[in-house]
């Protein structure tokens, strides 16, 4: 294996660029861009948020559940002080981003004022109200599971060059076959059946794709639309005529004895199904095959340069099919979460985009399943500060929270905070020299 890894890394296309403690400059331009965004961040606090609570008195954070074990007093926060003195941040950030000399944590200081701003909403919208943290913190965690699925299946096709923009379509039938199967034979089996739906969906596109070298965007579109068409009509000619067949259990929170039990993040973590279980465990079992192992090191060569893995012995046709399989499999298993891992019914079009949500968690994690996992937390928070805000009745539309992530996402691919690189073979079909 280390003789294959020193061959891999030794051919592999050095376009990456050398940290340099100089900043070059498009990095002065970034940090600039980097720079005026904080400071809009700040001049939209000390203009909008903060005239707006002169009159208001505390915000109210409940930290516990009427059934946590160890209850927690309330936060109550000083609205008005605590909005002057994240602007006051947000002023040294954006100051930190303008004139410094060096590109380091460039990215760290840009999440983290984000994050300011995030909290500056919080505050405003909670004003001399009460907001339930704890219960918003466990919706984050559920509504990120599905991105957070869609992402590892995109990461798994992409890392080994096959764009895989069907994800949406893979998790909708999923989600029907795990409903109809969950229904007859009971959740085990319905999540059996979801998987391998991912599975068999993923094969069609590893098949047109890697051995008919047919365009992999319009494969993807194709899914996407055959998996709507199908789902509707079988919904409404099966489903409605035999409603026995769209109601199946649902897999319930199991509390883990002790760790249940954390404040805070007890609820968060340690006491949700099994399919949110097992979301950490692939992130995890993921990122240790794709990096630490023969069949991650020859999948990322594959998704770099396929010629060059040719050479050296690993059959790209191969690796491209397990991974899209692999890939397909998982997004298999989060088509479940929309039925037998929440509802337990289908509803046609239940998957509400959030292939394409994944996709994008998939870009802003840089094609890394960590990265992607914290992107999707990112997307499943905002979705559930808008549900909770919705609530609160808040002047802001519910609309322009649901934005703010694809906007964020915007500036990062657009690379005006710095810029994501895709493996390098993402999408190109590979066909072995004669």
């Amino acid at each position: 294996m280390s003789e294959e890894s020193a061959s891999i890394r030794k051919k592999r296309p050095a376009n990456r660029e050398r940290h340099s403690p100089v900043m070059k400059k498009s990095q002065i331009r970034q940090a600039r861009i980097s720079g005026s965004i904080i400071f809009g961040l700040m001049a939209v606090t000390l203009l909008f948020f903060i005239p707006a609570v002169a009159d208001t008195g505390k915000a109210t954070f409940r930290l516990s559940t009427p059934d946590d074990r160890v209850q927690l007093d309330p936060l109550r926060i000083p609205v008005t002080g605590s909005l002057w003195l994240l602007a006051a941040v947000l002023a040294f950030l954006g100051s930190l981003q303008l004139f410094r000399k060096s590109q380091s944590r460039r990215t760290v200081i840009l999440g983290l004022s984000f994050s300011i701003f995030v909290l500056v909403i919080m505050l405003w919208a909670t004003a001399d109200r009460e907001f339930s943290l704890v219960s918003m913190l466990d919706a984050t965690v559920t509504n990120t599971t599905p991105i957070a699925l869609g992402a590892l299946s995109g990461i798994l096709c992409e890392r080994a060059g096959i764009v895989n923009i069907g994800i949406e379509g893979m998790l909708l039938s999923s989600a029907f076959s795990g409903v109809v199967l969950g229904s007859l034979y009971g959740g085990w089996i319905g999540l059996l059946g979801a998987v391998a739906t991912g599975g068999l969906v993923a094969l069609l596109l590893a098949v047109l794709a890697v051995h008919f070298h047919v365009d992999q965007i319009i494969i993807g579109v194709v899914i996407n639309i055959l998996a709507l068409g199908l789902t509707s009509f079988l919904t409404a000619q099966v489903l409605v005529q035999r409603p026995q067949l769209n109601d199946a259990p649902i897999f319930r929170s199991q509390k883990i004895p002790l760790l249940g039990d954390i404040p805070i993040l007890g609820p968060m973590f340690f006491d949700q199904t099994v399919i949110v279980y097992g979301t950490f465990v692939l992130v995890a079992v993921v990122t240790f095959f794709l990096f630490r192992t023969r069949w991650g090191l020859r999948t990322r060569a594959v998704g770099e340069n396929p010629a060059v893995a040719d050479t050296l012995g690993v059959s790209v046709v191969k690796v491209r099919y397990l991974a899209v399989l692999y890939g397909g499999m998982v997004g298999g298993f989060g088509g479940a979460w929309f039925t037998i891992g929440t509802v337990g019914r289908f509803d046609e079009g239940m998957t509400g985009g959030r292939g394409f949500i994944g996709l994008a968690a998939m870009i802003f994690g840089a094609w890394n399943p960590v990265g992607a996992f914290l992107a999707a937390l990112v997307f499943g928070f905002f979705d559930s500060l808008r549900q909770k805000f919705g609530l609160l009745d808040t002047p802001i539309p519910t609309e322009f929270l649901a934005m703010a992530p694809y906007l964020v996402t915007i500036i990062v691919v657009a690379g005006l905070i710095g810029r994501v690189r895709p493996p390098a073979a993402d999408g190109q079909p590979y066909q072995k020299e004669q």
